[in-house]
C-alpha cells in the first residue's frame, strides 16, 4: 500500500553544527496510516518542502517507509502556490473577488505547465515503487492529475483519491478554462475510488463530470467524514504544558469572565474577521456582555508567502487591536488574540470555552468544530456555519449561522451563552458522540477497505 500527499509524515531542519534534525508530522493521514501497522509495507510518497527536506533527500537520509521527492524548488512554488493555494483551493472553496479574478492568462498556463510536472514526478515515483496490484491512496487538490496520470503507466494498481476540500458546485467550477476543468475531472477520474468528507461535496464532484465528461465512467464515488481522535485528544489535553497555558490565559481572561474561543489558520476561508465583527455586534447589542465575556482568538499565521494572506492576517491583528481599543477598560481586555502556533495553548483554550466559533465561509470538514466539544472541561455551546463540512454532522446540536451574516452570528453567540446548563451538557454530550464516531484510523482503514474489496 502507498499513499501519496504534498506534506509527508516527517519534514527535517538543519541544525548550526549540519547534522539534520527531524519532526514528525501530525493529521489525520499520519494517524491512519500507523493504524495498518509496522509490518503492512506500507510506502509515504510525499515531497521535500524546504531546505531541511531537500538536504535530506540529497544525503540519502530518511525515514523508513517514506520517500521524499525532491521536485525543483521552482516548479514547487509555481504547482503549490501558483495553482493549488491560488487557483484550486480559491475555486472550491469560492472565494474569488470575481469582478476582478480570476485571470487566466500566460502566466497562469506557465504555472498550469507546473503543476502537470509536479503531478508527474508523483506518478512516476509511485509507478517506480508499487508492487503488483498495490493500492494506492492519492491525498487531495495538490495531486489531482496524479490518478491519471497513474492509471496510464500501471494500470493494475487499485489507485484511490481523496479530497480534503469542498468541491466547486458545477457552475463555479466552470470559472476554470474548459480544458482545464476537463483535465482535472479527467485526472481524478484515472481512480478507481474517490473519497469526499461530505455526501454534499460528493454530490458537486458528480454533478461537475456530468456537466463536463459526461459521467463519472467506472469510478466510484464514496463519503468518509473524518472525525476527531477522542483517546489522543482527551490524554494530550491534560499534560502538565496545557495546564501551564491554561494557567496562562485565565489571568488574560480574568476570573468570572465567560469565553468565547476559536482556533484557526488565518485562511481566508475561516472567517475570522467576520466573526470579530459578530463578537463587536455581540457587544453592541447586548451591552450587558461588556467586561463579563472574552473572544479568545488564536489565528495562527498560513501561507504567509502570499501577499492576500499577509493582508488577512493584518487585518486580524487590526480589527483585534481596534476591538479593544474601543471597549476595553483597565481590568477587562475583550479580544484576546495570539497569532503564534502553539498546540497546548490551543488545547488549553478549548478546555477553557464555553463557547467554540466556528464560522468558516466554506469547509470541507473543520476539525476544530469536533475537536473542542471532546475536550472542553465544563462542556461548550457550538455556533457553527452551515457551510463547514461538519455541519452535515453537528448541525442538530449547534447553533446554526450564515457565515455572512454577522448580526445573525452575534445572536447566536448571545443564545449559546445563555444557554441553560443542562440543556448545554446534553448538547455537549452528542456533539462529542457524533464527532468521534469516525477517529482517523478507522477512516482510513475504511477507505482502504473499500478501495480493495471493490469488485
Amino acid at each position: 500500500m502507498l499513499v501519496a500527499s504534498n506534506r509527508g509524515p516527517v519534514s527535517y531542519s538543519v541544525r548550526e553544527d549540519g547534522s539534520l534534525a527531524a519532526r514528525r508530522g501530525g493529521g489525520g493521514v499520519v494517524s491512519g496510516l500507523s493504524a495498518i501497522g509496522p509490518d503492512a509495507g506500507a510506502l509515504w510518497v510525499c515531497s521535500a518542502l524546504g531546505d531541511g527536506d531537500r538536504e535530506a533527500v540529497r544525503r540519502g537520509v530518511g525515514e523508513d517507509g517514506v520517500r521524499m521527492l525532491d521536485i525543483p524548488a521552482d516548479i514547487h512554488s509555481d504547482a503549490y502556490n501558483g495553482i493549488a493555494n491560488s487557483v484550486l483551493w480559491f475555486v472550491h472553496h469560492m472565494l474569488y473577488q470575481t469582478p476582478l479574478e480570476p485571470v487566466f492568462d500566460t502566466e497562469f498556463r506557465r504555472q498550469w505547465a507546473a503543476y502537470e510536472a509536479y503531478n508527474r514526478a508523483f506518478a512516476t515515483a509511485l509507478a517506480e515503487e508499487a508492487a503488483e496490484g498495490a493500492a494506492v491512496l492519492v491525498q487531495d487538490y495538490h495531486l489531482c492529475l496524479a490518478p491519471g496520470m497513474l492509471r496510464e503507466l500501471r494500470p493494475d494498481l487499485r489507485i484511490g483519491h481523496f479530497s480534503h476540500t469542498p468541491w466547486a458546485p458545477a457552475d463555479y467550477f466552470r470559472m476554470l478554462p474548459d480544458d482545464i476543468a476537463r483535465q482535472v475531472l479527467d485526472g481524478m477520474l484515472g481512480a478507481d475510488r474517490l473519497g469526499f468528507l461530505t455526501r454534499r461535496w460528493a454530490d458537486a464532484f458528480t454533478a461537475c463530470c456530468a456537466d463536463l465528461v459526461g459521467g463519472l465512467g467506472d469510478t466510484r464515488v464514496g463519503v468518509h467524514g473524518l472525525g476527531a481522535d477522542a483517546d489522543f485528544l482527551r490524554k494530550r489535553a491534560h499534560e502538565p504544558d496545557v495546564g501551564e497555558r491554561m494557567a496562562a490565559l485565565r489571568e488574560e481572561i480574568g476570573p468570572g469572565r465567560r469565553t468565547v474561543v476559536r482556533v484557526d489558520r488565518t485562511e481566508l476561508s475561516k472567517n475570522i474577521v467576520r466573526g470579530l465583527l459578530a463578537f463587536r455586534q455581540l457587544l453592541d447589542d447586548h451591552p450587558e456582555w461588556r467586561g463579563r465575556v472574552v473572544h479568545v482568538a488564536f489565528a495562527y499565521p498560513s501561507r504567509q508567502d502570499l501577499a492576500v494572506y499577509r493582508d488577512y492576517t493584518a487585518e486580524v491583528e487590526r480589527l483585534a487591536a481596534e476591538i479593544n481599543a474601543g471597549y476595553g477598560t483597565d481590568d477587562w481586555t475583550p479580544v484576546v488574540l495570539h497569532v503564534k502556533d502553539d498546540f497546548a495553548r490551543s488545547l488549553a483554550a478549548y478546555r477553557l470555552a464555553d463557547v467554540a466559533l466556528v464560522n468558516p465561509i466554506r469547509d470541507g470538514m473543520n476539525l476544530v468544530a469536533k475537536e473542542v466539544p471532546v475536550v472542553s472541561d465544563e462542556g461548550c455551546a457550538l455556533v457553527l456555519s452551515r457551510e463547514a463540512g461538519a455541519h452535515a454532522e453537528l448541525g442538530e446540536d449547534a447553533i446554526t449561522v450564515n457565515p455572512y451574516d454577522v448580526v445573525q452570528t452575534a445572536e447566536a453567540l448571545h443564545e449559546a451563552l445563555t444557554m441553560p446548563a443542562g440543556e448545554r451538557a446534553e448538547r455537549v454530550k452528542r456533539l462529542a458522540a457524533a464527532a468521534t464516531a469516525l477517529p482517523p484510523a478507522q477512516w482510513f482503514l475504511d477507505q482502504l477497505n473499500a478501495l480493495v474489496e471493490a469488485d
